[in-house]
């Protein structure tokens, strides 16, 4: 019984590393390469998807649920 018990918590806690493990969030900072100041309202798309954001004041963006 004990051993068939941790067989199952096993199963759980790899099925559940799995499930969390197909999606991920995308963050950073968008900063221009000839002054260093961050990009106000740059465009940032997943290529080959129709995901996208636009980065804020600070240059900084975040994309949540990636594949």
């Amino acid at each position: 019984m004990k051993r068939k018990f941790m067989l199952l918590l096993t199963c759980l806690f790899i099925g559940i590393g799995l499930v969390t493990a197909q999606v991920t969030k995308v963050t950073g900072t968008v900063i221009s390469e000839e002054d260093g100041l961050p990009v106000v309202g740059a465009s940032i798309l997943v290529k080959g998807t129709a995901v996208g954001t636009v980065t804020d004041m600070d240059g900084k963006f975040q994309l949540p649920n990636i594949p």
